[in-house]
């Protein structure tokens, strides 16, 4: 068993960050010991850095961590469900410097005209 702040040290995350994702994913069920105070069992603690992986490293929505969670198929229509834009690969700094200069390219010739 492990409380919160175990919880969060081990995992690098904020107690406010871990208490809003039980609220979001009904499957994480810590006890609770009078006084509110939390106890992390083993499979909770594995939940959480199920959780933690899924948002944080592969870019999903709560709402699309929870369908992968419960075994759902993201839906292609439902935008909550895919991706995060930035979880996907940044540029090449060749590529974005072509980009670039393209974009300058044709600043200048619009001032130009």
């Amino acid at each position: 068993m492990r409380t919160i702040g175990e919880v969060c040290e081990a995992l690098g995350l904020k107690p406010h960050v871990l208490r809003y994702w039980e609220q979001q994913f009904p499957m994480l069920t810590p006890l609770k010991r009078s006084g509110g105070r939390r106890l992390y069992r083993a499979e909770d603690v594995a939940l959480v850095s199920r959780i933690d992986k899924l948002v944080n490293e592969e870019g999903y929505t709560l709402k699309g961590a929870r369908n992968v969670l419960e075994g759902k198929q993201p839906d292609a229509d439902n935008a909550t469900a895919r991706r995060r834009p930035s979880a996907q690969k940044a540029p090449t700094d060749d590529n974005l410097l072509g980009e670039l200069q393209a974009v300058r390219a044709k600043l200048a010739r619009s001032l130009d005209n």
